[in-house]
């Protein structure tokens, strides 16, 4: 029963309301747009359900990465393990897109709500490589090897992606403001093919690797060529944002 309704709530009613809780998913790495907003919009009906606030969802969210994150740190690695950590990353990601959608099932988010998301997956960022630093310096035998230095580079670059993206959304979003127009976010070009080039980029593939965390150097190799790959698309896209802030300058 939700709090805020003295009538029983129908999970199958709720998740049909939800589909008018999505964001436009074109150009949106492909498991992030055909699979997890769905889990996510499972989970979400579920919170609705039982009364959960989208805060608390976020919360659900970060403990659950978080424990798979102290797994990789603590224990061995192991085929088990990884499969493990897999499948709890996730659930992770998928109460992550839950909280934002029971955020607009039920009116729209907050501004609190919104700070305590971006908050978490910047946190989770960190965490997620410290921890694959911590795993490959204390089961590994590369103590004194360079890979030790691709989980710091994949670090740096996660986070300028992450900081870049939110802080490019927030600058279109003060020039519509100042110019009196309505906010709508670019999708960035032709959708599919948008899609297939983000797949690197999907947070979710590199959920999806630590499935091979038992088999260490074929981990390596995944986690270096995505490492790789992500440095790429991000000086494209820091190359398209620098381009498109030039242009709201001139007035474009």
């Amino acid at each position: 029963m939700n709090n805020s309704d003295a009538q029983p709530v129908s999970y199958r009613s709720t998740l049909a309301r939800m589909g008018g809780a999505q964001k436009p998913g074109r150009g949106a790495p492909p498991y992030s747009r055909w699979v997890n907003r769905r889990f996510g919009r499972w989970l979400a009906a579920a919170a609705f359900v039982i009364g959960l606030t989208p805060n608390q969802v976020t919360l659900i969210s970060a403990a659950t990465t978080f424990a798979s994150l102290m797994l990789v740190i603590f224990v061995a690695p192991a085929w088990w393990l990884g499969v493990l950590v897999a499948l709890l990353l996730l659930l992770g990601y998928a109460l992550d897109s839950a909280d934002g959608q029971l955020a607009r099932l039920t009116g729209g988010g907050s501004k609190a709500g919104e700070w305590l998301d971006h908050v978490v997956d910047a946190t989770k960022i960190g965490v997620m490589h410290s921890a694959v630093l911590v795993s490959f310096y204390r089961f590994s035998d590369e103590k004194d090897s360079p890979v030790l230095l691709v989980p710091l580079g994949f670090m740096v670059v996660s986070f300028v992606f992450f900081f870049g993206m939110i802080l490019t959304d927030q600058l279109r979003r003060s020039a519509a403001a100042e110019a009196g127009k309505s906010y709508a976010k670019p999708s960035g070009g032709g959708g599919a093919m948008q899609t297939l080039v983000a797949i690197p980029t999907d947070y979710a593939v590199l959920c999806l690797s630590f499935v091979l965390l038992g088999a260490h150097q074929v981990f390596v190799v995944v986690y270096i060529l995505l490492f790789a790959a992500q440095t790429v698309i991000l000086a494209a896209v820091l190359v398209r944002w620098w381009r498109e802030l030039r242009r709201i300058d001139a007035g474009g």
